[in-house]
């Protein structure tokens, strides 16, 4: 098996256990945790493939969708033994984006050759799936959080490709890229680093224009 499927499989678990943590935290049935956990998995890597013109992923393999419903069981039945689930969430999510971006930057890469594509499809496969998961689950967005996140995405897809096209062993460059990301939003979710934010000042009047 190609070792980069590991970064694959890690994050549709991991991906699909937050989207099952957020449904506990609603406490819904069991169809939705097994909704919300297959949404926040696949949906990075559909949107990726669906703009790549690639065959989507889980439908030529079935068994994505199998883990999706697997780990959202197993959810159901030990989310109550997690006193604070929103942060499970959090770091699960920062293991999954770490995980997703390489993959994500390494499917780009390959189908396109571009190493712009590949950084692209990095941040948008780790990215998309967690912001439907709050957006479905009334979650604050984690993209609205004032923690660095998509930063995150691109930091670690751009090291992936980066060492890829260096000529850097697969694995060695998929491992750097992984831990890019996951030290990036970590640092973040532990110390708070963000950026500074946007501050609104006041516009020019009317009158001061057509002067």
């Amino acid at each position: 098996m190609n070792p980069i499927l590991v970064f694959d499989f890690a994050g549709i678990a991991v991906f699909a256990a937050t989207g099952a943590l957020a449904a506990s935290r609603k406490q819904l049935d069991i169809v939705g945790f097994l909704f919300l956990a297959s949404v926040t998995a696949i949906g990075g890597g559909t949107f990726r493939d669906l703009i790549l013109g690639a065959p989507v992923f889980w439908v030529v393999e079935p068994a994505y969708v199998i883990v999706c419903a697997a780990v959202a069981v197993v959810v159901y039945f030990t989310a109550h033994l997690i006193e604070y689930r929103y942060i499970a969430l959090l770091w699960f999510d920062a293991v999954g984006l770490a995980a997703y971006c390489v993959f994500g930057a390494w499917k780009g890469l390959t189908l396109t050759g571009s190493p712009t594509i590949g950084v692209v499809m990095g941040v948008l496969t780790a990215t998309f799936g967690g912001v439907l998961r709050d957006l479905l689950a009334n979650e604050p967005s984690v993209l609205l959080r004032p923690e660095i996140y998509v930063t995150a995405a691109l930091a670690g897809s751009a090291t992936f490709t980066v060492l890829t096209l260096a000529g850097a062993p697969l694995l060695a460059a998929a491992l750097a890229g992984f831990l890019a990301a996951f030290l990036v939003r970590g640092g973040a979710l532990r110390f708070g680093w963000s950026f500074p934010p946007y501050r609104s000042r006041p516009g020019r009047r009317q009158e001061d224009i057509f002067k």
